[in-house]
């Protein structure tokens, strides 16, 4: 079986997947950007269960149902804060993406959604961390063939653009 990989340019609180990864902060319980609006379109329950958690590292991720979502459930990972480069962020980025196929894969989960995780207020630039995104997703799907789709969900044209580029699509 092959994985499907496509990037869109939607809102991915919007996408009926069996999980959308949100590009969290380490306590789990919300946030700006993409990570706040998965938790107010979740509703309240997401922060509840997001409690019980204890946080998430960097480069990790947790599973959560998707309340109100779409989504059946929320994959939340801790991209890395952009320091230059010279930090370890391209590792720890692709850690997030593996982590979050691994843990969609270990739940029997068949489709998941990204956004451009550490694009936003942690700054990692959008070209090179699609690049680092789009190698990681590639290199765990070979692992993990229970996964059937992998959408990268852009939030704006420039970076529709570069995904769509990087997939080939």
């Amino acid at each position: 079986m092959r994985t499907l990989l496509r990037a869109i340019q939607a809102d991915i609180t919007t996408l009926a997947v069996d999980a959308i990864v949100n590009a969290a902060n380490h306590t789990l319980l919300g946030g700006g950007g993409v990570d706040g609006a998965i938790h107010r379109a979740a509703g309240p329950q997401l922060l509840e269960e997001c409690r019980l958690l204890g946080g998430c590292d960097t480069g990790d991720a947790k599973l959560t149902r998707g309340f109100k979502l779409p989504a059946k459930y929320v994959i939340h990972t801790v991209g890395p804060v952009w320091r230059g480069g010279t930090h370890g962020e391209a590792e720890l980025l692709a850690s997030c993406y593996r982590r979050a196929i691994e843990v969609a894969a270990d739940n029997g989960l068949h489709s998941l959604a990204f956004p451009a995780i550490s694009t936003g207020a942690y700054g990692y630039p959008p070209e090179p961390a699609a690049r680092v995104a789009a190698n990681a997703v590639r290199e765990a799907i070979l692992a993990r063939e229970v996964i059937r789709e992998i959408i990268f969900c852009c939030h704006s044209r420039s970076s529709l653009e570069i995904h769509a580029g990087l997939l080939g699509t």
